[in-house]
């Protein structure tokens, strides 16, 4: 799931209720877990009612998996340097098998794209499961991933799941992990601990995440932001209220992530290699058909000096919390091996 505004299909989401409309009780342990509930049944439903077009919404287009282009295709450019050099490190130390899991995986995209890349490294068995809370979006993926699940070597899958829940993977068994743009988001903050504990068990190799920062520009999630009357992101409640032009009125739980509170998040469960701003730049500088004329000169200079600007300023604080979106990189921290082992190794 994407906070990523592109053009997008607006008859297609029926009203929803307001935030407002929500019992909320704080006095009682049951009653809060009865709102966070409540909160991902919302988000479900939004995700779940959000038609083909999401997948080129939120991913690009999906017949071109590996295209990166639009409006915001530096981002997601950014995002598979870092999961593609994952693969081919984990090949070139010899391994011949994977395990992926892509957790709030909406349409299945990132794990199709990592499946036909571990392919071609020449990895003989994948294992890869995606999951989502939105069962909308987990048949997309199903039907767009029948051929490559066919494949010798090949185990994808695609369910129905809560990130809040405990994952059925062994131990230490997952060597690439991903949670992209709005899953971490939509999750009350509450459960984060928890949830990053149980992402750590499961994963030895890699963690790599993106949410939206604090201070990121505003999206509409379903559709573009032209479409937005009112928008209103109440961050004392992590709570989105969208009202749209056709009439349509939604409203979700979302939180916007410091840096260091990212950080922070998953810093007890992981090594973190790298956090960093995605986009600070580029989707500022990208023309609009609607309003910039056909540039009649080539914008190659203006490309190499915004990629200069992102490496430049991508994880500078007082820039990291402006850009689109934040990525995380993160390892899963080694242990002592029993003594048995180190004797068997011996």
């Amino acid at each position: 799931m994407s906070g990523k505004s592109h053009t997008f299909d607006h008859d297609s989401i029926p009203a929803r209720r307001w935030a407002s409309n929500l019992f909320v009780s704080r006095t009682v342990e049951h009653s809060l877990l009865t709102v966070d509930d409540k909160a991902m049944d919302d988000v479900a439903d939004i995700y779940n009612d959000a038609g083909d077009a999401y997948a080129a919404y939120a991913d690009g287009d999906p017949s071109q998996l590996f295209a990166f282009a639009g409006m915001h295709g530096y981002a997601d450019r950014c995002v598979w340097a870092v999961l593609e050099k994952k693969l081919i490190d984990l090949r070139a130390s010899g391994a011949r098998s994977v395990r992926l899991l892509d957790a709030g995986c909406g349409p299945g995209t990132w794990l199709r794209r990592l499946v036909i890349r571990a392919r071609s490294l020449g990895f003989s068995s994948i294992t890869a499961r995606g999951f989502d809370i939105a069962q909308a979006q987990i048949q997309r993926a199903q039907s767009a991933s029948r051929n490559l699940s066919s494949l010798p070597g090949v185990n994808l899958t695609f369910e129905v799941a809560d990130l809040a829940g405990r994952l059925p993977e062994p131990d230490a068994s997952v060597d690439l992990t991903l949670c992209l743009y709005s899953a971490l988001s939509h999750l009350p903050v509450a459960r984060l601990p928890d949830i990053s504990k149980e992402i750590a068990r499961v994963t030895s190799g890699h963690f790599i995440a993106t949410v939206r920062p604090i201070g990121s520009m505003p999206t509409a999630f379903v559709d573009s932001i032209e479409k937005v009357c009112r928008l209103k992101q109440d961050h004392a409640r992590d709570r989105c209220e969208i009202d749209l032009s056709d009439g349509r009125q939604i409203a979700f739980s979302f939180h916007q992530f410091t840096a260091a509170e990212l950080r922070n998040h998953f810093s007890s469960c992981f090594d973190i290699e790298d956090v960093r701003g995605l986009d600070l730049f580029h989707s500022r500088f990208m023309p609009d058909s609607r309003w910039n004329p056909v540039s009649p000169s080539d914008d190659s200079q203006l490309a190499d000096e915004l990629e200069r600007l992102e490496k430049v300023y991508a994880t500078r604080a007082e820039f990291m919390d402006r850009a689109t979106h934040l990525l995380l990189v993160a390892s899963g921290l080694r242990t002592a091996a029993p003594a048995a082992d180190v004797v068997a190794s011996t």
